[in-house]
C-alpha cells in the first residue's frame, strides 16, 4: 500500500498501516476479530494484539474512515472503509453471504419521502436486506422452510 492513499491527519504507524491495508484489500466488511486472524496469518506480522485491533479502528473511526455494520441480531460490528462511495448490501441469512446491492433505492427519494416532516433534513441512510441467496433458497425450499 502506498503513503498516498492513507488518509492526513492520522499518524501514519506500521500496525495502522497493516489494519488499513487489510481493510482496503477485504471485498466485503470484516469483524476485528477477523481482521487480527489476517493479521496473524500474514506472513511476518508480529505484535498485534486484538486490542491493538480494536484501538486502531476506534482511531479510524474517530477519522471518519470506516462505515459500521452487523448482522440482524448480532452485537458483532463489522468494519469496512469508507470510500466516498455509498454501498447497500443484501444479506443471506443462511449462508452470511454479503452481496452488494447496484444502485442505492433511495438516493433520489430520501429527501421526498411520505410522512417526513418539512423542516426534516436527511443527511444520510443505511440499508441492508435480510433474506437466501439463490442457493439457500433452493435449500430451503426443497426443505419447506421457505
Amino acid at each position: 500500500m502506498d503513503k498516498r492513499d492513507y488518509p492526513a491527519g492520522i499518524k501514519w504507524t506500521r500496525q495502522r498501516r497493516d489494519v488499513y491495508q487489510v481493510l482496503s484489500e477485504a471485498g466485503e466488511p470484516l469483524s476485528a476479530l477477523q481482521i487480527y486472524r489476517q493479521l496473524e496469518e500474514t506472513a511476518g506480522q508480529s505484535g498485534y494484539a486484538l486490542s491493538t485491533v480494536y484501538r486502531i479502528l476506534a482511531a479510524f473511526e474517530e477519522h471518519d474512515m470506516l462505515r459500521k455494520s452487523s448482522w440482524m441480531g448480532e452485537d458483532t460490528l463489522l468494519y469496512e472503509l469508507d470510500r466516498g462511495d455509498h454501498t447497500h448490501y443484501a444479506l443471506c441469512l443462511d449462508c452470511r453471504r454479503r452481496v452488494p446491492l447496484e444502485n442505492c433505492p433511495f438516493k433520489q427519494i430520501h429527501d421526498h419521502l411520505p410522512g417526513l416532516p418539512g423542516d426534516f433534513v436527511v443527511t444520510g441512510h443505511k440499508l441492508e436486506l435480510y433474506g437466501y441467496c439463490k442457493e439457500c433458497r433452493a435449500k430451503h425450499m426443497d426443505d419447506g422452510q421457505i
